[in-house]
């Protein structure tokens, strides 16, 4: 069940039929959300944040993935 990314401006539909569970609409509503990434620029909208700390944010998220990948020890292979 694959979902296309469709352009902005239109509208996430799901067709319901007679004898379709509310429990499966409301599932399947959830997984197209994700799938078009609404949540995600929900939250990124909720507040205004100024581009200079969105840099420090992105810095230190990417530091934080450099952290966790070297004590797991899946950093870069070394020869």
């Amino acid at each position: 069940m694959g979902y296309e990314k469709k352009s902005s401006g239109e509208n996430i539909r799901i067709e319901i039929t007679d004898g379709f569970a509310v429990e499966k609409a409301l599932k399947k509503f959830k997984r197209m959300c994700d799938a078009f990434g609404i949540v995600k620029e929900y939250r990124a909208r909720e507040f205004y944040q100024k581009p200079s700390v969105k840099k420090v944010e992105k810095i230190e998220a990417a530091e934080k993935r450099r952290n966790k990948t070297s004590r797991l020890g899946r950093g870069p292979k070394k020869i």
